[in-house]
Parts: structure tokens; sequence; C-alpha cells
């Protein structure tokens, strides 16, 4: 495997070579190992190897601090490539970027110095620590406490559902400093927390897709960490810190779902057209039609739709109406796609012989990951009316 990055912002034709290498990568290493890996829900260790080394634990990481610094449309296009075989690998590097960018836009210079490079290249690599079991989509409900002691705080509380939790060796982690703060917000910081003393795994959380990715519950009991471990060095900053990067984890699992989608719908086209029934081909029986043509311009809309919300946050304009539209649509399309691809194969849909079954599993977790989609469409409505006031 040969690596991609270079120690300077990716051009057109940089992009494109990396677009090729993403395809032949899924296709010659991807694609042979992705069933037997995900039955058996075991860590592709390997394959982590090679996405450090085709630079995608540095994807949106800026060129200055060693990463690919791929604008947010480029970056979409690579998740959907991969989803469309093995959505679950996405999550080890996008979680992963979650944490980065919270060091990259909110971190002093000594913060960024000290971590982006060593995250770009998968050396350091982690997640983001937000959910826990009260606390999910209301985050300022979360009981995590940080005291202040000299020159370290203590942490004390638990996560849960964290992605990269047991593989991983750090975790952007969210936490009151203040639990008596109102509004609640103010009392939120954000941490850089590396695995060590006081930090502890509690168990591996059992998933019906999202499989060979580890989402697990962690435990910090007298978590001592140096002060300067505060993203920012400013309490009180967390809430905006953590759901600052919220917009493009949106947009990522907008482009998972279209992976999704897509997927199914090549599956679906595939099978159409060898499978036989009453002498023909079952793609010339209107009733499969019907169901290619619908799939088919779902997933289109859906591709569309994420590479304009993807198109905005590039621009550097609010997005989260546009992130929201598209991680809701795309959500739903991978959701429908992968069971009207499941009808279209049969019994065979229902077999774990056939690759259309863990699509069908990984669809659902898109409609929840990065906040529901009953969330997403509050989140719609309400910037539709900011943004459309009555004269």
């Amino acid at each position: 495997m040969n690596a991609v990055t270079k120690p300077h912002a990716l051009d057109e034709g940089d992009a494109a070579q990396l677009m090729l290498a993403i395809d032949r990568w899924v296709e010659r290493e991807v694609r042979p190992i992705v069933k037997d890996y995900d039955h058996a829900d075991r860590y592709p260790t390997d394959i982590v190897e090679q996405m450090k080394a085709l630079g995608l634990f540095g994807a949106t990481i800026g060129a200055e601090h060693g990463g690919l610094g791929l604008p947010a449309r480029t970056y979409a296009e690579i998740v959907m490539r991969i989803s469309s075989v093995w959505m679950a690998i996405t999550g080890i590097f996008n979680s992963h970027l979650m944490l980065a960018l919270a060091i990259e836009k909110f971190g002093t210079p000594a913060q960024k110095r000290a971590w982006l490079p060593r995250l770009a290249t998968g050396e350091v690599r982690g997640g983001l620590a937000l959910t826990e079991a009260d606390a999910g989509t209301d985050l300022q409900g979360i009981r995590m406490t940080a005291r202040r002691d000299g020159d370290h705080y203590v942490i004390n509380g638990a996560k849960t559902w964290i992605s990269n939790g047991i593989e991983g060796n750090c975790v952007a982690l969210l936490v009151k400093t203040d639990p008596h703060a109102q509004p609640r917000h103010q009392g939120m910081s954000l941490f850089i927390a590396p695995k060590q003393d006081g930090f502890r795994v509690g168990r591996k959380l059992e998933k019906l897709g999202y499989k060979s990715i580890d989402s697990a519950e962690l435990i910090f009991e007298d978590y001592r960490i140096p002060a300067d471990h505060l993203i920012g060095e400013v309490e009180g900053q967390g809430f905006y810190q953590a759901t600052g990067g919220l917009e493009l984890g949106r947009i990522n699992v907008a482009s998972r779902g279209v992976g999704i989608a897509e997927g199914a719908l090549r599956l679906a086209t595939d099978y159409a057209q060898i499978r036989k029934t009453f002498g023909r081909p079952i793609c010339e029986h209107q009733a499969i039609q019907l169901k290619l043509g619908e799939m088919a311009t779902r997933a289109r809309a859906a591709r569309l739709l994420t590479l304009d919300a993807a198109d905005t946050f590039d621009r550097g304009e609010r997005c989260d109406m546009e992130a929201g539209m598209a991680k809701y649509f795309a959500s739903e399309a991978a959701l429908e796609n992968s069971i009207e691809s499941m009808r279209i194969h049969g019994a065979y849909g229902y077999s774990k012989e056939f690759d259309i079954e863990r699509l069908y599993r990984d669809a659902p977790l898109t409609c929840i990951g990065e906040g529901t989609n009953e969330m997403q469409r509050i989140i719609i409505a309400k910037q539709l009316i900011k943004r459309n006031p009555v004269a």
C-alpha cells in the first residue's frame, strides 16, 4: 500500500489520484474480506493500517498539520465509495476526525502542535466521547464532572456508545466543570483525554450491524490530567466545541447513507439481471422495474443533497439545515433501498451468503447517529422559519 499523504493540500489532480487509489483499495483489499470480518465482528487491524497509509486519518486535518486538508465534498465522496461496500470502517476514521476537528478548530496553538500531526498519521487514534446513559440527544444532561485540582483536573463518570473506545487511545471528552451553571451548557468543557490510569473500558457493546468497529462504555475514576488538556484552555466552551463539528459529522453520516443506498441499488440491479422467473430476467417484470426506479431516484437525490451540504460547508457558510436535510434524506434512502434490495433478492437476500443482508443491518444506524432523524426535521424546520421571516 503506497501512502498518498503529501506535505501540501491536495490539488484536483492529487484528489483524482486519491479517488482512484480508494477505488482500487476497496476492490482489492476491502471487498474480499468484508463478509468474514463482519460476521465475526472482528476488528480490521490490517485495514486500519492501510487506511493510515492512504492518509484517511488525516483526511480533513489541515496540510500545515500533516493532514490531507480535504474539502468536505472530496471527503464525502470518499465516504460514499467506501460505504457502498463496507460502511462500518468509515466510522473508524470519522470518529477520529471529529476529535481532530475539535482540536484544530478550538485548540490552542500548543495543543495543535502537540496533537494534530500525530492524529493525522494515525499514531494517535480516537473519537468523540459525548454520550452517557441518560444523555444522548440532550447533551446538556451529561453527569460526568471535572474538578480543578491545582494544575490538573480530576474527572469522574462514564460514557457509552463511544466509537473507537477500545482500539483507540484518546478521546475528546465532554464533562461538566460547573454542574450548577445555568443555562446548563455554560458549565460544560471539552478535554483531550488519552488513555492512562483512571481511564478504563467497561465493556464492548454488541450491535445489530455496524460490526468490526468497537462501540464501548468508558469509565473514568479519579482520572487526573493536566489543565492544558482542556481544549482552548477556557472552561465553559465545551458544548459549542463538541457540537461545532456536527455539521461535518452529519455530512459524513449522510455520505454513509448514500453509500449504502447506492450499494443496495447496485446489488439489486445486478441480481435482477441474473435471476430469472417465468422464463425471463426479473428486471423485465414491471414490479421489479418500479422498485429499481424508486431506488435509483432515492440514491441520486440523496447524493445531490449530500454534495450540496458539503459545498455549503466548504464555502464557510452555515449549513445546519443543509446538513440536516442530507442526513435525514440519505439515511432514510439507505434504509428503504436496503430493504427493497433485500426483497428483490428474495430468500437469498435473507441469507448471510449475500452482501445485501449486511447493508440491511448497517442502514438503521445512519438514522440514529449524529442526531436522530426526528431531531433533524426539527432543525430543518427551525432554520427554514429563521431564514424565511414574514415580511
